[in-house]
C-alpha cells in the first residue's frame, strides 16, 4: 500500500516538475519575442534617425554603407531563422544586401520585414524544439535557442556599428534602449 501511495506521490512531482519546466521554457520564448520585439523598435529608431542621404555612407571604401548594413544584419535574421525553424527562408541568401534600392523607405520596410520573420518564427516554435539539436553553417552544432540567440547578438553587433555612421552623418543616434 505505501508503495502505491509512494509512487504516485513520484509520479505527482514528476509531473509538476515538467509542467514547470514547460512552463520555464515557454516564458523564456514569450521573453525573447518581447526581446525581438524590442531589438525591432530600437533598430526602426536608427532607420529613421538616418537621414535619407546617409544611406549611401560608408566611413571608408571598403566598408559597407549604412545601407547596406542594416540589409546584412537583416539577411542573417532571415537565415538564421530559417536554420532554427527547418523552414525555407523567403529571401535567398544575401538578398537583402544586393538590392537596387537602397532608399530609406525601401531599406527600412525590408528591415522591419526581417524582424517581422524572426518574431513569427519564435512564436512557432515550442520549448521542444528550441532544445532541439542543429548544424549552424555545417559547422557549429547547437540548440536552436541558440541559434535564435547567436542572430540577436549579430543584430545588436551590426546595429551598434551603424551608431558611427549616423555620427558621420552629423545626427545623434537614438537613446540606448536595454529595456
Amino acid at each position: 500500500m505505501k508503495t502505491i501511495k509512494t509512487g504516485k506521490v513520484i509520479a505527482m512531482l514528476c509531473l509538476l516538475l515538467s509542467m514547470s519546466t514547460f512552463v520555464k521554457a515557454q516564458a523564456t520564448i514569450d521573453q525573447m519575442v518581447k526581446e525581438w520585439e524590442r531589438a525591432k523598435a530600437y533598430t526602426k529608431e536608427y532607420l529613421d534617425a538616418m537621414p535619407e542621404s546617409g544611406y549611401a555612407l560608408k566611413p571608408t571604401a571598403e566598408m559597407r554603407s549604412f545601407a547596406e548594413q542594416m540589409l546584412h544584419l537583416t539577411d542573417a535574421n532571415y537565415g538564421f531563422s530559417s536554420i532554427a525553424t527547418g523552414e525555407k527562408s523567403p529571401v535567398g541568401q544575401g538578398e537583402s544586401e544586393k538590392a537596387t534600392d537602397k532608399s530609406k523607405a525601401n531599406v527600412t520596410q525590408l528591415v522591419m520585414a526581417g524582424y517581422d520573420y524572426v518574431i513569427s518564427s519564435l512564436k512557432k516554435m515550442t520549448p521542444e524544439k528550441m532544445a532541439e539539436k542543429t548544424m549552424m553553417f555545417n559547422r557549429f552544432e547547437m540548440t536552436k535557442e541558440m541559434v535564435f540567440m547567436k542572430v540577436f547578438e549579430h543584430q545588436t553587433h551590426h546595429r551598434g556599428q551603424s551608431t558611427v555612421y549616423i555620427r558621420l552623418a552629423g545626427v545623434k543616434p537614438p537613446q540606448e534602449k536595454l529595456f
